[in-house]
């Protein structure tokens, strides 16, 4: 098993940044794929970002491209998400998961195998 742990969520106003940060321990060797997901209340998880954890190749939701930046830190087992010029809209919880088989969509949240709690964005206009 993997064990995810985000950090970094909080209270920013529109325009401003946060970086979060996802922690991956136990079987992290059987990592493919990282991704973060979020969700606001009355919504459906909805896909942010991912990123190939050997390659590095990164994928991106359209409504973030450009604002928001994924990296991973392999050696740390760590993956982050800069996120620049929020909105209020980008106001949700934010999941980080990992994917452990190859050849799966990164841009739907079943395609995931393993999922951190959570940490609470919140963007105020």
């Amino acid at each position: 098993q993997v064990q995810l742990v985000e950090s970094g969520g909080g209270l920013v106003q529109a325009g401003g940044s946060l970086r979060l940060s996802c922690a991956a321990s136990g079987r992290t060797f059987s990592i493919i794929t990282m991704g973060w997901f979020r969700q606001a209340p009355g919504k459906e998880r909805e896909f942010v970002a991912a990123i190939r954890w050997s390659g590095g190749n990164t994928y991106y939701a359209d409504s973030v491209k450009g604002r928001f930046t994924i990296s991973r830190d392999n050696a740390e087992n760590t993956m982050y998400l800069q996120m620049n010029r929020l909105k209020p809209e980008d106001t949700a919880i934010y999941y980080c998961a990992t994917q452990t088989e190859y050849f799966k969509d990164y841009g739907h949240p079943r395609e995931y195998d393993y999922w951190g709690p959570g940490t609470q964005v919140t963007v105020s206009s």
